[in-house]
């Protein structure tokens, strides 16, 4: 079902739009809307449209297309859609039809899915490229590859076509890499019903009962602070199962002594928050859980001082890394020289020792995807910060239960970290700060919920 959008979120839409536009003048742009996913029997997923679509359209019927004409005299922007249907209407909801993708999205002209094959050729006929991302939708891959075809034969004769398929993301996603205010004004929001279920979530744990219980109360507290849904399935991960990297299963019962490792984000706008807290269950760290907690928050903070403008992406990575390392070395974990344990591999085909315990990098971009758009890497070179990007800092250490000589008393302990950070003018803002992180904090948080039961 289509949801009315304000001014503001039209006229946000609207200026990236038009900077999209800006970019590919002289050629089209094509953008297919996600796919519906069939759940079972006649029952579909719950539909989420796909966020470059959504970004340039603010559509989010399914069945849809959008074309992007700059230099069309009349019809810059277009969509087709699905037909008005009072009967279809009555079971899956309102349809915004031709009339109501230009007077509610701002199309320049719409038309039903049925018109496609004969409107289609009219406005990318003259354009000298077609922006498409080819593989996300094989149907349509074989429908542009076939107007392509077409288009190359008839160069020849009219002097015009399309002879080039470009991929629309080295422009698109360059756009929403760098986030405005308002998109940062959506994000804020999401990352701030985030914090309201992690802290929720904090104050319920308690050992006896299921991860599910925790879950719920995420769902609930996101749903009621107007999120419609997470932005990456939650991951509610007790004892052994927070070595786990993405486990999602969240169906066991919790037990005095456990860490639980929380994994969860809630989505807002089309933007998601991406927050990580791990929780003594008892209320209280053991000795180990202790040391080990310490050394995954010394990385996470040392990181965090390293998102800034100008320093490179791998940068907080890399001091994380060393600081987890050096950890490692003092707990028994790992033996050897700390520059030689990052550095080395025992073999060609293996991995460095350290990836037993750290397999997964310490950040990546966040915004309308949790793993979101842009490139880490520029000509061969990590990209260098800038103000308005957003990146996680998500260090962590996951000590397996079957990991063969290390000292038993580590085992089963899975940590991690993960604020949301905004590269600022002058440094960074740590957008999740909001959910206590420090031992202290957790424990006196936590103690004070169960006081006031």
């Amino acid at each position: 079902m289509t949801i009315m959008f304000d001014a503001a979120t039209k006229e946000r839409i609207k200026q990236r739009r038009e900077h999209f536009m800006q970019r590919i003048k002289g050629g089209a742009a094509v953008f297919p809307s996600a796919p519906e996913a069939l759940r079972n029997s006649d029952v579909e997923h719950e539909y989420r449209q796909d966020s470059d679509f959504y970004c340039l359209t603010g559509f989010e019927e399914p069945n849809s297309l959008a074309v992007f004409v700059p230099d069309h005299p009349e019809h810059r922007f277009v969509l087709f859609v699905q037909p008005k249907d009072r009967k279809r209407e009555v079971w899956t909801g309102w349809r915004a039809g031709e009339e109501g993708a230009k007077r509610d999205y701002g199309a320049d002209a719409a038309y039903t899915l049925d018109k496609l094959d004969e409107e289609l050729p009219k406005l990318l006929e003259k354009a000298d490229r077609i922006y498409y991302r080819l593989g996300s939708d094989p149907a349509f891959d074989r429908r542009l590859i076939g107007l392509m075809q077409r288009f190359r034969r008839e160069r020849q004769r009219n002097g015009f076509g399309s002879n080039a398929v470009i991929d629309p993301a080295e422009i698109l996603h360059e756009l929403r890499l760098i986030k405005t205010d308002d998109d940062l004004r959506l994000l804020r929001r999401a990352v701030r019903i985030s914090c309201e279920g992690h802290l929720a979530a904090i104050r319920a744990l308690r050992p006896g009962i299921y991860e599910y219980e925790i879950e719920a109360i995420l769902r609930y507290v996101f749903r009621k602070n107007g999120s419609p849904r997470h932005g990456y399935p939650p991951i509610v991960a007790s004892g052994t199962n927070a070595t786990v990297l993405h486990y999602t299963t969240n169906d066991r019962l919790i037990e005095e002594g456990d860490l639980l490792l929380i994994d969860a984000g809630a989505e807002y706008g089309y933007f998601t928050g991406d927050v990580t807290r791990t929780l003594p269950a008892s209320g209280r760290f053991t000795p180990e859980q202790a040391e080990v907690y310490k050394i995954v928050l010394d990385a996470q903070l040392e990181a965090i001082k390293h998102v800034k403008p100008g320093a490179t992406f791998n940068e907080p990575h890399d001091c994380a890394l060393r600081v987890l390392v050096e950890g490692m070395v003092k707990l028994g974990l790992l033996e050897g020289d700390v520059d030689k344990l990052i550095e080395e591999k025992k073999e060609e085909k293996e991995e460095e020792e350290y990836k037993k315990f750290y397999m997964h990098r310490t950040s990546h971009w966040l915004g309308m995807d949790v793993h979101d758009v842009g490139p880490y890497k520029v000509a061969d070179e990590w990209r260098r910060m800038e103000p308005g990007m957003v990146l996680t800092v998500e260090p962590g250490l996951y000590i397996a239960e079957d990991l063969d000589g290390i000292p038993a008393r580590y085992r089963r302990i899975g940590v991690r970290i993960e604020d949301d950070v905004l590269v600022t003018e002058d440094g960074n803002e740590v957008l999740s700060a909001a959910v206590p992180k420090t031992i202290d904090e957790i424990e006196t948080m936590m103690a004070e919920a169960r006081l006031s039961l």
